[in-house]
Order: structure tokens, then C-alpha cells, then sequence
């Protein structure tokens, strides 16, 4: 079965949008794989802190 994957559109100002693009190419990445990485970061943080989230809590 293929993974479906969901689209998030975000609007930042010019300045964050280029600080972000300049880091992103320092790391490597796309933008997209640079958000990527930061939400991630966000999730594996709050579930250190918190404890996993269950499936059954994502409904």
C-alpha cells in the first residue's frame, strides 16, 4: 500500500523565509526536508518529556 502523504501550507515573512533557506542549505536540505527535520525534532521532544503518543490518542 502507498504511503499517503499530506500537504502544509505556511506563510513566514521574507527574512524568516531566507534565514530558514540559508540554514537548510548549510544542513543539506531542502526547505521541505529542513521542516521536516524541525517537526520531528518537535515530536521526538515533546515525547521525551511526555511519553509516547499513542495511535488511539490521534483520533
Amino acid at each position: 500500500m502507498m504511503e499517503r502523504k499530506k500537504h502544509l501550507s505556511i506563510r513566514m515573512d521574507q527574512e524568516q523565509h531566507d534565514k530558514l533557506q540559508y540554514i537548510a542549505s548549510y544542513d543539506g536540505r531542502s526547505m521541505s526536508r529542513q521542516i521536516l527535520h524541525l517537526i520531528n525534532q518537535c515530536i521526538r521532544n515533546f515525547e521525551k518529556e511526555h511519553g509516547p503518543i499513542q495511535t488511539e490518542d490521534l483520533e
